[in-house]
């Protein structure tokens, strides 16, 4: 069970992000439109969690890496395994987005 939660939240091996960053890994941001006016990672993509399903044609790529992010970490664990359900191979939850920002 811990694992299977681990992997839920992003918490497996060591991820690092700057090097998905520098191989063209789309950022995307899973907060309120509101939320990601307030700030944001430069070149992210806004796709709030409640409307993926419904948006992921903007993923045209399913092998390119994608790291989630949002406030705190539980929406994009939840956009990963969304994600993940529909067939994209890459996803990486970077979990807050300010942490994450400093990781890249």
């Amino acid at each position: 069970m811990i694992t299977t939660l681990k992997k839920i939240f992003g918490f497996g091996p060591s991820v690092n992000y700057s090097e998905l960053a520098q191989q063209d890994a789309i950022i995307l941001d899973v907060r309120s439109k509101a939320e990601f006016t307030g700030g944001h990672i430069k070149g992210a993509i806004n796709i709030p969690v409640n409307v993926l399903s419904s948006h992921l044609s903007q993923l045209k790529d399913k092998n390119k890496p994608i790291i989630t992010c949002c406030a705190s970490g539980m929406r994009s664990a939840s956009a990963k395994s969304i994600l993940q359900s529909n067939g994209y191979q890459n996803v990486y939850n970077g979990g807050g987005w300010l942490s994450l920002q400093n990781k890249l």
